[in-house]
């Protein structure tokens, strides 16, 4: 079908979608706009495997990272980089930021080859070159440590290390991040959320759970001290837990009870990520239980195989009911929202684009979800009707908005994008050599 009748096709079908809704109380165009509204940030180490640009051509990931795969066309330096962010962006709809990590400083040369920087000196302009192709995209930009993949990091300690010099150093990164955060926000008129992660953690049993958390609390208390003159209405500071990690199966210094404890005691917000808990846990619940507290918290969208393999995002139960619950509870604007993920198995690209497409979808998933009925429904203990009512919205004809919210985007509707990536593999993709 040319490119009119297959407009004509959507709208058709969104008409009857949004009439179809609308016996149940639901506004179609009210949840198409709000859906289109929610910034979602895009994480650049999905483009090159996690392995940044302070060593070209090596993998870095590290510290309870692993990006499996080797699929041709992994991003070599920050152009290409950018070049995938790109076509990313023209192929999802709706409001994005882009995230980005310490690793990926360019500290010299068109490539982002030249003179390195260690990241305890890292500055503002190490990360001028994604100021301004933010700037010109119109983008917000988030930021994180890298603590992980460094010669201090090597027996997989950093903040809690016992050794005074190496926490010593790592301090002075957590800080000059936060003032790279500080600086990009201030850039592109938005703030940055700052994220923190660390792979502390001990691969055989510890004799000793408390002398590191110590530790960590210590330096925690220095990076984020006021003394360091971060403006924390730009900065939007975050730590974010993990359940285990390679090198870390039997205890994480950070782990969720930590951080969510540290974040509460010294006003910062915790991050959720998907991947970080045991696979019987589930994110959605814990969002009522957190911001019931706190003013605001980090979603970092991911998914989990077994362990936190870190898979592109699919529209499925988990990421329907996270969005669902943020509706619900009207928290949509209490949650910053972004993708964390890695795989390297498939077209790198393709794997963004899948993932950050259902993470949109899962946002008009559950703005079309008719709240008012199923409450008043619950309220009156009619548990039978609640249940059935939510069975019926799995096959309402759901599709049909979601084709209409990337029709008025202005990108390709349902599989339309594909074509789109493999001309870009076959034209740019395929051109890395060696990559």
């Amino acid at each position: 079908m040319v490119a009119t009748e297959v407009e004509r096709a959507v709208r058709e079908g969104y008409e009857r979608a949004r009439e179809a809704y609308a016996a149940l109380g639901v506004d179609a165009d009210a949840a198409l706009e709000r859906a289109r509204a929610v910034p979602v940030s895009l994480h650049c180490w999905q483009a090159d495997d996690v392995t940044g640009f302070e060593a070209a051509g090596e993998a870095a990931a590290s510290g309870g990272l692993l990006a499996t795969g080797s699929y041709p066309g992994r991003a070599r330096n920050g152009d290409e980089l950018r070049s995938d962010l790109e076509q990313v962006l023209a192929l999802v709809p709706g409001v994005h930021r882009a995230n980005v990590h310490a690793i990926y400083a360019e500290t010299g040369g068109p490539s982002g080859a030249g003179r390195r920087v260690d990241r305890d000196a890292l500055e503002p302009k190490h990360f001028a070159r994604w100021m301004d192709w933010a700037k010109g995209r119109g983008l917000g930009l988030d930021f994180n440590p890298t603590f992980f993949a460094h010669p201090k990091a090597a027996d997989g300690l950093t903040l809690s290390h016992p050794d005074s010099g190496i926490r010593a150093f790592w301090i002075a990164h957590g800080i000059a991040c936060r003032r790279i955060g500080e600086a990009m926000a201030r850039a592109l008129g938005s703030p940055a959320v700052v994220n923190l992660w660390i792979p502390d953690g001990s691969k055989d049993l510890p004799a000793d759970r408390w002398g590191p958390r110590r530790r960590l609390v210590e330096s925690l208390d220095a990076i984020y001290a006021d003394s360091t003159g971060v403006d924390r209405s730009l900065c939007l500071d975050a730590v974010e837990s993990k359940l285990f990690g390679l090198g870390s199966e039997a205890y994480v210094v950070g782990s969720h009870e930590f951080y969510l404890g540290y974040a509460l005691a010294r006003g910062l917000a915790v991050c959720l990520d998907m991947g970080h808990f045991h696979p019987t846990e589930t994110v959605h619940d814990k969002l009522s239980a957190i911001l019931a507290f706190a003013d605001w918290l980090l979603l970092h969208v991911s998914r989990p195989v077994r362990w936190d393999s870190d898979h592109a995002v699919l529209f499925d139960d988990d990421v329907r009911a996270v969005f669902q619950e943020l509706v619900r509870g009207e928290a949509l604007g209490r949650v910053k929202v972004a993708l964390d993920y890695f795989d390297a198995s498939i077209n790198r690209v393709a794997a963004y684009i899948i993932g950050a497409r259902a993470v949109r979808k899962a946002v008009l998933y559950a703005l079309l979800e008719p709240g008012d009925r199923l409450g008043a429904l619950e309220a009156e203990g009619k548990g039978a009707q609640k249940l059935a009512l939510m069975e019926e919205m799995k096959t309402m004809p759901f599709g049909a908005v979601w084709n209409m919210l990337c029709l008025r985007a202005g990108v390709p509707p349902a599989g339309g994008w594909m074509p789109k990536v493999e001309a870009y593999e076959k034209d740019v993709l395929a051109m890395r050599r060696g990559s």
